[in-house]
C-alpha cells in the first residue's frame, strides 16, 4: 500500500457507541501524520455552539489551561501546564519527528507550572479576579477539593494544600501524599486525581509509558492505569489497569460509578482505535497493550498475554477513533434542562493520527439510569478555522455554580463558558 493512501473507510460517527464499528487494522511504514497546525482566535471570533447554547470567553490569556476545577463558592481554578522537560533517554527518531509534529500543534510550550484562581465576582458571566493561586508545581493537572485540603496532580506525585473557603492565593508549602509513576520516560505526564464521596480515599490515573509496550512492560509499573490510594496510610493499590491513557475521572451521579475517559492506541489506522469512556471497576483488566475493545488482539505486542486478554473488560461507550478525548465531566446542573441531566460531557482535544481528522469539539452524551442513553451531540464546534489551522483544541469541562460548562482551550489560551 502507498503510504499516503491510508485513511479512514468508516465515517467517524461509525466510531462512537456502545458497539463502534471495529475494521481491520491498517498499519503503514510510516504513521499518518494529519494535525491541524496551531494558530489563534482572531478577534471578535469564538467556537461554534450547538443550536440554543451560546458561547463567551470567560477568562482569556492563559499560559496552556488544560484543565478546571471549581470550587463550592465559584470560584474556578485552572491548571496552566504542561509536559515537563524530557530527561535523557538517546535520539530516537520517531520521537523527533513527533516533537516537531506537536510543535506545530502548540504542544511543546514549557510549563507554566501554576495553578491561577479565577472569580465572577458579579455574575455576568466573565471573570473580573484573578490571581495566581500555586505556584512553582510540576506539570501540576488533575485538582480535587476534600476535607478542606486541596489535592493536586502533579506529573509525579499527588500533593496536598489546606484550603479555606475564599481563598484567592495558597503559600503553604505541599505535603507529599503520594508519589505517581514519573520520568525518566513519562510517555503520557498528565495525571488526574479525585476524592471519593467519604475523602478517605483519592484516584489517581497513570497513562502508559508507550504506545502498545515497545519500551518494555517493565516501563509500564502502576502505569495505563487507576490507582487508589488510602488518604490516612498513603498506601497506594492498583485499582484498575489496562487503560492505555486514561483522564477526566468523574463520578457518575446515578449509580455513584467512578468513570474515566482513555485515549486508546495509535499506527494501526485512521479507524482504530476508538477512544473511549467507560466505567471503571475495581480490578478490572482493560485491554492495553494486549488487546483493544476486549478480545481484539493487537498483534504488535510481544509475548502476548491470552489469559490476560480473556478476561479483558469492553468499554461502555466509544468516543471516535483517535479523538484524543481527554475532558469528562456529568452534568448536574439545572441550567440545560431535564434532558442534560447526568449526562457526560466530554472534551475531545482532536486527533493527529487519522485522515480525515477526529475531534476538536467538545460533545454531550445522554445518560439514563447511570448508563450512556444514546448518540453524542455536538456542543461546541469551530475549533479549526478556514485556513486549516486550529484556533484552539478543547481539553478539561467543568460545570460552574451557575449550571454553565466551562471548557478549558490550551490552544486558544480561553476558558469558554456555554449557556442555554
Amino acid at each position: 500500500m502507498l503510504l499516503d493512501r491510508e485513511e479512514a473507510t468508516v465515517s467517524v460517527d461509525q466510531g462512537y457507541g456502545a458497539s463502534p464499528v471495529l475494521p481491520k487494522p491498517n498499519p503503514t511504514i510510516i504513521p499518518t501524520v494529519n494535525i491541524a497546525e496551531a494558530s489563534s482566535w482572531p478577534e471578535g471570533k469564538t467556537p461554534t455552539p450547538a443550536e440554543g447554547f451560546k458561547v463567551n470567553a470567560f477568562a482569556k490569556d492563559f499560559d496552556h489551561p488544560r484543565w478546571i476545577h471549581v470550587l463550592p463558592n465559584g470560584d474556578v481554578l485552572i491548571a496552566e501546564t504542561n509536559k515537563p522537560p524530557k530527561e535523557e533517554t538517546g535520539f530516537s527518531p520517531k520521537a523527533w519527528v513527533m516533537g516537531l509534529v506537536m510543535g506545530q500543534a502548540g504542544a511543546q510550550v514549557p510549563s507554566a507550572n501554576r495553578i491561577t484562581l479565577v472569580r465572577d465576582a458579579d455574575g455576568d458571566g466573565i471573570a473580573e479576579i484573578r490571581s495566581p493561586f500555586l505556584e512553582g508545581l510540576n506539570s501540576p493537572f488533575g485538582m480535587t477539593l476534600s476535607n478542606g485540603k486541596l489535592y493536586v496532580a502533579n506529573t509525579d506525585a499527588i500533593v496536598a494544600f489546606p484550603y479555606n473557603d475564599g481563598d484567592t492565593k495558597i503559600t503553604a508549602a505541599p505535603e507529599k501524599i503520594a508519589d505517581l509513576p514519573g520520568g525518566p520516560i513519562n510517555h503520557h505526564w498528565t495525571k488526574d486525581v479525585i476524592a471519593s464521596a467519604d475523602g478517605t480515599k483519592l484516584y489517581a490515573t497513570v497513562g502508559s509509558n508507550s504506545n502498545v509496550g515497545e519500551n518494555g512492560i517493565a516501563a509500564e509499573e502502576n502505569r495505563a492505569a487507576v490507582l487508589e490510594i488510602d488518604i490516612a496510610t498513603r498506601a497506594v493499590r492498583l485499582f484498575a489497569s489496562g487503560l492505555r491513557n486514561p483522564n477526566g475521572l468523574s463520578w457518575q451521579p446515578d449509580s455513584g460509578a467512578l468513570w474515566v475517559a482513555v485515549n486508546e492506541r495509535d499506527e494501526i489506522g485512521s479507524d482504530l482505535v476508538p477512544d473511549y469512556m467507560t466505567s471503571v471497576k475495581d480490578g478490572g483488566f482493560y485491554g492495553w497493550p494486549y488487546s483493544y475493545y476486549g478480545q481484539h488482539v493487537d498483534t504488535r505486542v510481544t509475548p502476548q498475554r491470552p489469559e490476560l486478554v480473556e478476561k479483558a473488560i469492553v468499554p461502555d461507550y466509544a468516543l471516535g477513533p483517535h479523538t484524543a478525548s481527554l475532558g469528562l465531566t456529568f452534568y448536574t446542573g439545572d441550567l440545560f434542562g431535564e434532558s442534560y441531566k447526568n449526562g457526560a460531557f466530554v472534551g475531545q482535544h482532536g486527533s493527529w493520527n487519522r485522515k480525515p481528522r477526529s475531534g476538536y469539539k467538545v460533545v454531550f452524551v445522554p445518560f439514563a439510569q447511570g448508563k450512556p442513553a444514546g448518540q453524542p451531540q455536538d456542543i461546541l464546534t469551530g475549533f479549526i478555522g478556514g485556513d486549516d489551522k486550529a484556533m484552539g483544541r478543547p481539553v478539561g469541562v467543568a460545570v460552574d455554580k451557575t449550571g454553565a460548562l466551562l471548557v478549558a482551550d490550551d490552544v486558544g489560551n480561553t476558558i469558554w463558558r456555554v449557556t442555554r
